[in-house]
């Protein structure tokens, strides 16, 4: 037995091939690399890299609901790369705070800059006080306003 890979396999009553080929084509660095699929031609397994990162998707052909208590996360580069793909992960879905938004399969997602981790890990307790009290009541992320927050004087109001 091997270890080396730990991935999430996501279940779909019948639609693992469409919701996959959307993914891949939002987020950077995707691509599916199999699908096996039944006698009739539908998909069963969909193998695919998703931001780099191996992923599988199936249908069970029956509900399962996704829920928020697991999501996948996609760190953006820049303020454009967030909008384009929080733009289109949300296509059919709903907006959640946060930078949170469940797609239109049910699939929650976290769509964030890739600085937002860096000011967290480097920031001093008021600096990820500032930071969260601009981040809260966003819907989706807006990197300057979290990056003045987190810039911002003590007791200034970013």
């Amino acid at each position: 037995m091997t270890t080396d890979t730990v991935m999430p396999c996501l279940w779909f009553n019948d639609a693992a091939e469409q919701a996959v080929r959307h993914y891949c084509a939002v987020v950077p660095g995707s691509a599916i690399r199999n699908v096996v699929r039944h006698a009739d031609g539908s998909a069963f397994i969909v193998e695919f890299d998703l931001g780099g990162r191996p992923c599988m998707a199936f249908n069970a052909a029956r509900d399962a609901a996704f829920t928020q208590a697991i999501s996948l996360v996609v760190t953006c580069a820049d303020q454009a790369e967030l909008d384009r793909v929080w733009d289109g992960l949300l296509e059919g879905g709903a907006p959640q705070r946060c930078g949170w938004l469940t797609d239109r399969h049910g699939v929650s997602w976290q769509v964030v800059p890739a600085s937002l981790g860096e000011m967290m890990r480097q920031g001093d307790a008021a600096q990820r006080g500032r930071l969260m009290a601009a981040l809260m009541p966003m819907v989706k992320l807006d990197i300057a306003t979290l990056k003045a927050a987190w810039a911002a004087e003590e007791g200034a109001i970013a």
